[in-house]
């Protein structure tokens, strides 16, 4: 039984060191915790180990969906922790920066799959037009005007007050 899984590792062994800094990226943007996000990175690539013959094809785009929500099941975790200690002395600028973070993992959840996936992969990710294409599978155009979509919904979930350069 070990025999027919040896390939599948040694595919995956080729290509762990880019998913797993696809996984960090993600999970970083979404956290800004260097800790937390490596356990997100290490979970999506053990994820994907599991799976890798299902996944094998689109790995990159699927490991980083698995790690950003991961890095979001943390979030909420977090959250509900802070919920908890309300009355304790908190760090105003730590708790003004969990508080954006919360907002925009909110406004990443509430988009719609292919949009979100686009956002996750051009900003959180960073990859380049062409490769955010590939991984989604379709056109370099229809990146653009997703991740255009997407960014005009966020805007609006966020408010002005969350005004951003494209």
């Amino acid at each position: 039984m070990a025999d027919r899984f040896t390939g599948v590792e040694d595919d995956f062994a080729g290509c762990f060191e880019e998913l797993y800094g696809v996984a960090y990226r993600a999970a970083y943007g979404v956290l800004g915790d260097r800790a937390e996000a490596e356990d997100c990175a290490q979970e999506a690539s053990a994820r994907a180990l599991v799976r890798w013959r299902r996944v094998h094809e689109y790995a990159p785009a699927w490991v980083a969906r698995v790690s950003v929500n991961l890095a979001l099941d943390r979030t909420r975790a977090t959250q509900r922790a802070n919920r908890l200690r309300r009355g304790s002395d908190v760090d105003v600028d730590r708790f003004e920066l969990a508080a954006r973070r919360r907002d925009l993992a909110t406004a990443l959840t509430a988009l719609p799959k292919r949009q979100r996936e686009a956002v996750v992969l051009r900003y959180l990710v960073d990859l380049p037009e062409a490769d955010t294409a590939d991984a989604m599978g379709c056109t370099v155009g229809t990146v653009k005007s997703t991740v255009a979509r997407a960014l005009d919904r966020m805007r609006v979930e966020l408010g002005p007050q969350w005004a951003w350069d494209d």
